[in-house]
Parts: structure tokens; C-alpha cells; sequence
């Protein structure tokens, strides 16, 4: 009976690819998998290393590792770490905005797949997504960062702390503005959840988002997790733009602009 079963399931699934065979999550071409991106997609993504600024992230072209960068030096941030899978791109850019905009939440998976490799020595830490404020959440349906979180847990095994921040206000939308500005934009707007900051003292945190921008929006969300006891929070995320070489066409799609 459950070779009969299993049978049918195969028979079945082939069915489903015929009809509706796995696409590139990039420009929608047919692809041999689910969540595999066609040759050209793939060779466009510039995956990113660990190789930059050890708070920030930054890059630092030939810097030994370990290296703080001048800005964190004189500013250091609350993050203590920030690591992307990629470079913020039109592939990037376009597989991250499907999923927030196009109500496409299996490109969570894709997204977490790429990003798996972030997290290969992180058994002990908790994850928790960036929030989002509830009027977002009901016009969006979900939280895209708590689709790719849930994703990594899954996968890597670690704890899922969907609440653990919460977002208090509504923020307004960061397009165009400065590093300093969007700082006050978001200061204050997250707090832990008090129902859970037990589970916090002492640990470590990895905040997770889609796409790092300045970081302001990531630091205000570490402040507020060390305040409740975090001892360490580092951000991963689905891509990070590189501000000194962003046009303006993608800077205006950012994924730090509206959360």
C-alpha cells in the first residue's frame, strides 16, 4: 500500500511539473528545480563573502579579517555584525520585491536557501525577524523577514522568536532620506516584547531582514534587544546595497524603505 501510495505521489508530482513546470525566480524562465535559477540569473548575483568591515559589514577591499572600519570606529553601531548573501541588484531586487509586493511567499524559500550559508555555525542562536507594524501586515498578508527566518529555523534547526520584537509605530517611508534621518525616523519605533525578554538575557541574537540598507532600521531593532538582555545581535539578510554605487532607479526600491 505505501509503495502504491508513494507511486501515485511521483506520478502525481510529474503531472503537476508538466503542467506547471519549477521557473526562475529572476526572470521566470523554466528551470530543472524549484527555487534554481536559470544560468544567466545566477551568474548575475554577486554573492557576498565575509570579508568586510567586522561591525558593519562594509567592504573592505584587502583588509585582513577582523578589520573595523573608520565609520564604526568614531559611531561604533549597536549591531555587532552584518553579513548579506548577495549584492543588491535587479535579480536581487526583483525576487526580493515579488515576494513583499507581488504576494509570491514561496520566494521566502529561495531567499532562505541562499541564505542557509550565513548561519552554518549559529547552533546556539535565537532568530528573530525584523517586524513589521500591523497595518503593513494586514495590507501585505505577512512579514516577509518572518517567511525567511522561518525558512533558516527550519533548516538549521534554531529558535524562532517571531514576537520577540515588536513594533510600536508606524515609521514613515525612508526613500530619500539620509543616513542621519532615517535614524530619527525609526528611534523608538521597536521594543521587546515583555512577555518574552526572559528568553533573551545573556543570549545571542541573529536579526534577520531582506535587504540592508543604511542600517538604521536593523540598529534600532539591536538597541532594543540589548536593552531586554541580548548580549550580542548580528544581522543577516537577503541582500545589501552598496550605497556608493546604487543608481537612482534601484535606490528608490530599496528594501530598507518600506518595511
Amino acid at each position: 500500500m505505501r509503495e502504491l501510495i508513494a507511486t501515485g505521489g511521483r506520478i502525481a508530482g510529474g503531472a503537476i511539473a508538466l503542467v506547471l513546470p519549477p521557473r526562475c525566480p529572476g526572470c521566470g524562465a523554466v528551470t530543472p528545480d524549484d527555487h534554481g535559477f536559470c544560468r544567466d540569473c545566477w551568474q548575475s548575483l554577486d554573492f557576498l563573502g565575509d570579508d568586510g568591515c567586522a561591525r558593519c559589514g562594509v567592504a573592505l577591499p584587502f583588509a585582513p579579517p577582523g578589520t573595523i572600519c573608520a565609520g564604526c570606529m568614531v559611531d561604533p553601531p549597536a549591531l555587532d555584525g552584518v553579513r548579506a548573501a548577495v549584492s543588491y541588484g535587479p535579480v536581487a531586487r526583483h525576487v526580493v520585491m515579488r515576494l513583499k509586493h507581488g504576494g509570491r511567499p514561496g520566494h521566502a524559500r529561495t531567499i532562505g536557501l541562499l541564505m542557509e550559508r550565513l548561519i552554518e555555525k549559529e547552533a546556539d542562536a535565537i532568530l528573530v525577524p525584523v517586524p513589521l507594524h500591523r497595518w503593513r501586515i494586514w495590507r501585505r498578508g505577512y512579514n516577509q523577514s518572518a517567511l525567511i527566518a522561518g525558512v533558516l529555523a527550519r533548516r538549521r534547526g534554531l529558535t524562532l522568536a517571531v514576537d520577540m520584537l515588536e513594533r510600536r509605530r508606524a515609521t514613515p517611508i525612508l526613500r530619500g532620506l539620509g543616513r542621519n534621518a532615517r535614524a530619527r525616523a525609526v528611534r523608538g519605533a521597536f521594543a521587546a516584547n515583555p512577555r518574552r525578554v526572559a528568553e533573551l538575557k545573556g543570549r545571542r541574537v541573529l536579526l534577520v531582514d531582506d535587504v540592508h540598507t543604511t542600517g538604521a532600521t536593523a540598529n534600532a531593532c539591536a538597541r532594543a534587544l540589548k536593552r531586554a538582555g541580548a548580549a550580542e545581535v548580528r544581522l543577516i539578510s537577503w541582500a545589501r546595497v552598496d550605497l556608493a554605487r546604487v543608481d537612482l532607479a534601484l535606490g528608490d526600491a530599496t528594501g530598507d524603505v518600506d518595511k
